[in-house]
């Protein structure tokens, strides 16, 4: 329990520094799968931003004792001890949607913006892409469908395989859970 209450301060000081910066966000990454039904340990707070107030967010969380790691247009990476807070900046039309739309879900941690299953999916499946070797991404996916078959928007979905030319991956990993 200490860890997740270690987890939850955390979570707090990030939303609180998101507030500061004026940013808005959602969870993307492990944390987001358990509001959709799907519980897996992880210790990185993964989010969706805003990217206008990138600078100004930036300085919050070095005010907080993070290390930079990484700052790019499209994503920053940061560490305090053995914290990791990793987010990627909604600057396309997709992804701007997808902060857009993200609702409040109850998480282990309180109410928290959290993204769409479909959105996660594809942010899931974007990171497979990138780096095959992250088949962690791809059982993310399995157990995402495996709990949430009836409720998916299937139509959404194919868009998001079809974006990175995997509608045959898609229609394998549906074939699995019907």
């Amino acid at each position: 329990m200490a860890a997740a209450s270690r987890l939850g301060t955390q979570i707090a000081e990030i939303v609180a520094a998101l507030d500061r910066a004026g940013a808005s966000a959602a969870l993307i990454g492990g944390l987001a799968l358990a509001p959709h039904g799907v519980v897996r340990a992880t210790q990185d707070v993964d989010l969706l931003t805003d990217v206008e107030p990138a600078d100004s967010l930036h300085r919050e969380l070095l005010a907080l004792g993070y290390r930079c790691l990484y700052r790019s247009v499209d994503a920053a990476n940061y560490s305090r001890d053995d914290e990791r807070v990793d987010l990627l900046y909604a600057s396309r039309p997709a992804s701007r949607r997808l902060l857009a739309q993200a609702g409040v879900r109850a998480t282990p941690f309180g109410p928290l913006r959290v993204i769409s299953l479909e959105g996660l999916i594809a942010f899931k499946l974007q990171g497979f892409v990138n780096d095959p070797r992250r088949t962690q991404d791809l059982e993310d996916i399995r157990a995402l469908l495996r709990a949430n078959r009836e409720t998916i928007r299937d139509v959404e979905l194919r868009d998001y395989f079809r974006l990175f030319d995997r509608e045959q991956l898609l229609d394998e990993l549906l074939a699995e859970h019907t």
